[in-house]
């Protein structure tokens, strides 16, 4: 799922592309996709596109008076049309969740491949009403070192769910938490309540600075694959370590893996492969 360094990336170049624009047209392609029927989606046609944020993982395309939450899932993404396609969108078919179109002809859709179909688009007058946001925690690029702290501390959760969970810290998922936790050479498993709270606030603002800085003046079209190239160790299993030169290692669940380094972050132990989520003995 994309996180918080891409996502600032789509509302730096949607803001560039989108911002002082009017809504001409809304093509849903995946029924699912809406979460919200009041105010229905039409009612944003015609409407002047105000601004463009970002609350966690969530992109949020402003008007006067309404926000469009946009919620990716893990294999969403948005696509950017300098000239939108004309022919009519077909319900159900291919990736293709969400489309709009603009008045200066150009547009995006918000895609999701594969046939699980969990990516969200929400319109509400209060984005508070979408429990994501509601419920979200402080942005990871701009939580306190206070907050920081108290979250860690009154966790009984290992550091890399403390850090993945969106209520506690908004903007991390699976790929950053890696990132970050080989950084600061600490477990996944490591309990959160007794880490060095503000050392690693100094490198999770580090990692996802210097992702977000690295990703920032992208199109849509390629932030993807120079996210990948920029990985230390997530989905690099099997890899090279290039600050150690161990062998990336991975554990892996049901619907996900993580990846760390032995050498760095494990002091040469494997983790083990299964749901035990212990040290291998």
């Amino acid at each position: 799922m994309p996180e918080l360094p891409e996502v600032d990336a789509l509302v730096s170049f949607l803001r560039s592309k989108v911002v002082g624009d009017f809504i001409t047209r809304a093509d849903v392609g995946e029924l699912s996709i809406l979460k919200t029927a009041d105010p229905p989606l039409e009612a944003i046609s015609g409407l002047e596109i105000s601004g463009v944020s970002r609350v966690g993982k969530a992109l949020i395309v402003e008007f006067d008076g309404l926000d469009l939450v946009c919620r990716f899932a893990r294999a969403g993404w948005l696509v950017w049309h300098e000239d939108v396609p004309a022919g009519p969108v077909k319900m159900g078919k291919g990736p293709l969740g969400l489309r709009i179109h603009l008045a200066s002809g150009a547009g995006f859709d918000l895609s999701e491949a594969g046939t699980k179909k969990n990516a969200s688009v929400s319109l509400v007058s209060d984005r508070t009403e979408v429990p994501a946001i509601g419920n979200a925690g402080p942005d990871a690029l701009t939580i306190d070192e206070d907050q920081f702290a108290a979250a860690l501390a009154d966790s009984t959760s290992r550091i890399k769910t403390v850090l993945e969970d969106q209520q506690l810290i908004a903007g991390i998922g699976n790929a950053y938490s890696d990132e970050i936790l080989h950084a600061a050479k600490l477990s996944p498993f490591a309990p959160a309540s007794g880490v060095d709270a503000p050392a690693l606030l100094e490198t999770m603002r580090k990692v996802l600075g210097q992702a977000r800085d690295s990703l920032i003046d992208l199109p849509p079209a390629k932030v993807k694959a120079a996210k990948k190239r920029g990985l230390q160790v997530h989905g690099r299993a099997g890899e090279t370590c290039p600050v150690c030169g161990s062998t990336i290692a991975e554990v892996s669940y049901a619907d996900k893996s993580l990846q760390y380094c032995p050498g760095c972050q494990t002091g040469e132990k494997k983790l083990s492969d299964r749901r035990m989520d212990r040290l291998l003995k």
